[in-house]
């Protein structure tokens, strides 16, 4: 028999300070079913599995104007629904409200939030919803997720999951993880550390981040990485397949690749260090690029690098295998700010494998590797 079906709570400013008073409940409730969190005044929410058929809700609400909160906790045809609002408006409103929620260890979640943090632990199912400000935090989960934050850093870790979470301005550490699931952050870093995902039988697909502000680290990616960001450094330890990295405005490093490049920034150095015989394309509107190359492994090499009539105009292309270079004698007016262009090619161990090379205004280091 459920304990509570409807608990509505109005809590009144206590005298010679805010209102603090905690609300504890519990319903009977079946597992895999669905809390939904309904909170127009928003709130902080801690949710965590445990292995009991109940949901319990301990709630804190602090703050001067605690006396208009209205916090509704009820049984429904599914679960249960915990909603929140305000009895008035007024031009100011101070509160601070805390949701401990514990769950069975197989539940749903729902939440339409207008603020406030989220940590989920050790829950199976499926989760889904919104919160307006505030950061995720995702712990020993397993199921689907469709998770935002309007403002807030997302932290997934420990988990088996598919789906995806995305914050529109945070970082985001992705760690530990194994399924399909994409992480993005429209404004903040993105790291991948220890992250894998089916294909079959095997392991391991591609890094995928795009983030609209932010820096890049991406520790390994066995089966290849495909990061994009509007604003910022992208870094790649280590990996395989293939590497696509793209920046607006920041420096790319590539520490280790056994696969082929293509890597492009608007204003910034490259750095790639390329193992085994592969296709490289890197380009930079405004840099310094070094490649390493391995011994032994055919390629066919085209630079350009261009350099404009205000510049330092000392520019060079260095190269450990033989090249032919030439040297633009007169100024081109026809591409914005007059520039001179120095090209070298050449042919390695019989040729094979491409590196295009393109910079405006930075040397250009071609170096033999082992």
């Amino acid at each position: 028999m459920r304990k509570i079906l409807t608990i509505t709570c109005l809590i009144a400013l206590l005298v010679g300070g805010a209102a603090a008073e905690t609300i504890e409940r519990e319903l009977d409730v079946r597992s895999g079913g669905l809390i939904k969190f309904d909170l127009d005044s928003g709130a902080t929410i801690k949710i965590t599995g445990w292995n009991r058929e109940a949901v319990a809700v301990s709630a804190q609400i602090r703050g001067e104007d605690a006396d208009i909160v209205t916090l509704t906790i009820k049984e429904t045809r599914k679960g249960v629904l915990v909603e929140s609002d305000y009895s008035e408006m007024r031009r100011t409103i101070n509160t601070d409200i805390i949701l401990s929620v514990k769950v069975p260890n197989v539940f749903d979640v729902d939440i339409d939030s207008m603020g406030g943090s989220v940590s989920i632990e050790g829950v199976e199912g499926d989760f889904s919803g919104k919160t307006m400000g505030g950061s995720l935090t995702l712990t020993d989960l397993k199921g689907n997720l469709e998770l935002t934050t309007m403002g807030g850093h997302v932290t997934l870790t420990q988990s088996d999951v598919d789906g995806k979470v995305t914050t529109m301005g945070g970082k985001a550490l992705v760690e530990d993880v194994f399924g399909d699931v994409k992480v993005t952050s429209m404004g903040g870093n993105v790291v991948h550390r220890r992250v894998t995902r089916p294909d079959g039988d095997s392991i391991g697909d591609q890094v995928d981040i795009t983030t609209m502000g932010g820096s890049i680290d991406v520790p390994e990616a066995p089966s290849g990485a495909n990061v994009h960001t509007m604003g910022g450094d992208i870094t790649i330890d280590s990996a395989r397949e293939y590497v696509k990295a793209k920046t607006m405005g920041g420096d790319i490093r590539i520490d280790e690749v056994d696969g082929w490049v293509k890597a492009t920034t608007m204003a910034g150095d490259v750095d790639v260090t390329l193992r085994g015989g592969h296709d490289v394309e890197i380009t930079s509107m405004q840099g310094e690029i070094n490649l390493i190359v391995p011994s032994g492994v055919g390629f066919d090499i085209d630079i350009e690098l261009e350099y404009t009539k205000n510049s330092r105009r000392s520019y060079q292309i260095i190269s450990d295998f033989p090249i032919s270079q030439h040297e633009s004698q007169d100024w081109d007016y026809d591409r914005g700010t007059p520039r001179k262009t120095i090209t070298g090619t050449g042919t390695v161990n019989g040729g094979g494998h491409k590196i295009v090379i393109h910079t405006i205004n930075g040397n250009v280091h071609l170096k033999q590797g082992r």
